[in-house]
């Protein structure tokens, strides 16, 4: 079974200064609800790269997510991910950005 949906948002920022926050993972922890465990390899989102993220409940860490680059394209502001999360529930998701003004972008996550 698929489903399909592409929430979206005004952000209050230039176009530019959303994409650096989304191009890099280690900021992830500044948007997202959960832990960024680790990067491999490190550095900006490029296709290959996984990321491991997990959430604290009942004294424990939980292991919720884990994704993988499919494709940057920093000319279109697009990130493509493959994200696994647990029950074996797998997305693809394509975040594009598009400058509505100097201080203000469309994020589309879908």
């Amino acid at each position: 079974m698929s489903f399909s949906t592409c929430p979206m948002a005004i952000v209050n920022a230039p176009v530019d200064q959303v994409w650096r926050l989304l191009a890099n993972p280690i900021q992830y922890d500044l948007w997202w609800e959960v832990r960024t465990r680790s990067i491999i390899p490190e550095g900006p989102a490029r296709p290959g790269q996984q990321i491991f993220a997990q959430t604290s409940a009942l004294g424990r860490q939980w292991p919720v997510a884990h994704l993988t680059v499919q494709a940057v394209a920093p000319e279109k502001w697009r990130l493509d991910l493959l994200t696994r999360l647990p029950l074996g529930i797998s997305v693809r998701n394509q975040i594009t950005c598009l400058p509505l003004d100097s201080d203000h972008t469309r994020v589309s996550f879908g």
